[in-house]
């Protein structure tokens, strides 16, 4: 990561999560829609051929950019926002269906609402078409540091040119397929996490450089008591370190393993 990035917006959307443990203030206050409620946030139009991940996601990019409740389509496209999304299992659900369709009762028995779900890339084209996002958008699925390679995706993008901000979104369904595919512990948790970025200085930046002075580790507790994001963990801690560091006045926090590039610090932009 040759850049440095700023912060303006991040969120956590966990739903039955208990966020009052890690010092999330307000967040704790805020109950987070699950899947099959997200129109009480984004609005009841569009959502009926969006998949679980999706409309979590969704949920995740709309609080980190602060919109009220109902969808607010802009009314031209922002080509200068790139969307990188993380997840490894968002669209296996849907993926397998339209498999056993396809097996038992031949490729004309798919449904339209199902088909265009089986895109690899389907939550990251869904956020950028749903908000408007003109710039590139991406998909990471690279396992368990899938947020930590979107994170330095979204640094490539902005050193680049290529995008003046990007939104890293980090995604993880729960339903009986993703969850069988997971078979890990922590069990697998439903829920997505986003972070906005741009090279523009503001007053919270990332850095990836060895810890600063004064950084202290981000408590793996919370994040670890919250279940498995998996592909999303790494976003979910920044997010997490975001708020800590903006709301709750703690100092600069260092995001991962030291020794696995891009190690993230989240502190003031100077």
């Amino acid at each position: 990561m040759s850049t440095a990035m700023y912060v303006t917006g991040w969120s956590l959307h966990l739903p039955g999560a208990d966020l009052s443990a890690a010092g999330t203030g307000q967040w704790a206050r805020a109950e987070a829609a699950t899947a099959d409620r997200a129109a009480t946030l984004l609005g009841r139009k569009g959502l009926l051929s969006k998949d679980p991940a999706t409309r979590l996601a969704l949920c995740a990019v709309h609080r980190a950019l602060g919109l009220p409740p109902g969808r607010h389509p802009l009314p031209t496209p922002l080509p200068a926002t790139a969307v990188v999304a993380c997840s490894n299992l968002g669209n296996v659900e849907t993926v397998a269906r339209v498999a056993r369709t396809v097996t038992e009762e031949g490729g004309r028995a798919v449904s339209v609402l199902d088909a265009p779900g089986v895109s690899s890339n389907v939550v990251s084209s869904a956020v950028a078409l749903w908000f408007g996002f003109g710039g590139p958008n991406l998909m990471i699925c690279s396992g368990a540091r899938s947020g930590r390679a979107g994170l330095r995706t979204a640094a490539l993008l902005l050193a680049a040119g290529r995008a003046d901000r990007v939104v890293l979104v980090g995604v993880e369904p729960a339903d009986e397929i993703a969850s069988a595919l997971h078979a890990g512990a922590p069990p697998l948790r439903a829920g997505a996490a986003c972070v906005v970025l741009t090279a523009r200085p503001g007053p919270l930046a990332v850095h990836s450089r060895p810890p600063l002075p004064a950084a202290q580790p981000l408590p793996s507790g919370p994040v670890d008591d919250w279940g498995d994001s998996y592909g999303a963990r790494d976003v979910v801690a920044l997010a997490l370190a975001a708020h800590l560091v903006a709301d709750e006045g703690h100092g600069a926090l260092a995001v991962g393993d030291p020794g696995d590039l891009p190690f993230a610090v989240l502190g003031g932009a100077s």
